[in-house]
């Protein structure tokens, strides 16, 4: 995999991070109803829990297909997918609504894998994972085991790096918000970055569609 991959796997964490739909808004009103800044920092643990699952599913869903569809079948499909889910979300303005506010571990691993599912996080990565040697390495079955072996570091790897930089990201940002900023802007943030990951998926899917080997 190449340096661009690595990097766009880093920036779709920090971007997914940013979005208060995805977590640091939730932890900031945990920690406003407890009056206390632990409660900001034990929200982000399952909740980049959640969305590292929510990813995970993704990526060995792409590399499983990889094995099993031509090439060009799976990369038509999985254009048609991204740009059908972000036409979806430009004029769709609701989001889940699960948990109450008094929630566990458990509520907001579960949470935070809905959120992350239903914006559609995964999606974003599939341009960059159908670049991956998955399907080239299992055609050279002799060398199967220890190329499966690899594969498998090398998304598991891909899921590690994202969920990183989107725990630090909404760590921050939660922190900030929570300390400093204030809720006032949420509204009209939530909008914008919401606008934007539709128009953003797009994108993808229309690269997905034309970016070949």
């Amino acid at each position: 995999m190449d340096t661009g991959s690595w990097l766009s796997y880093t920036l779709m964490g920090v971007y997914h991070g940013i979005n208060p739909g995805m977590g640091w808004l939730f932890a900031v009103a945990l920690g406003m109803q407890e009056k206390r800044r632990r409660a900001v920092i034990g929200a982000l643990f399952p909740m980049a829990l959640g969305h590292a699952i929510s990813i995970a599913v993704v990526v060995f869903v792409i590399a499983l297909a990889q094995r099993q569809i031509p090439e060009n079948v799976l990369r038509i499909a999985c254009a048609t997918v991204l740009f059908g889910f972000g036409v979806y979300k430009f004029f769709s303005a609701r989001h889940p609504k699960w948990v109450g506010m008094r929630v566990g571990f458990k509520d907001l691993t579960i949470w935070s894998f809905l959120m992350a599912s239903a914006h559609g996080a995964g999606l974003m990565l599939v341009p960059f994972l159908l670049r991956t040697p998955a399907a080239e390495a299992s055609a050279h079955m002799h060398h199967a085991p220890a190329s499966m072996t690899d594969n498998a570091v090398m998304l598991l790897s891909a899921v590690g790096v994202h969920t990183l930089s989107f725990f630090v990201v909404t760590g921050i940002v939660a922190i900030v918000v929570y300390e400093v900023v204030g809720l006032a802007l949420l509204r009209k943030a939530w909008f914008n970055l919401d606008l934007l990951w539709s128009i953003a998926l797009m994108i993808a899917g229309i690269v997905t569609l034309f970016w070949k080997h």
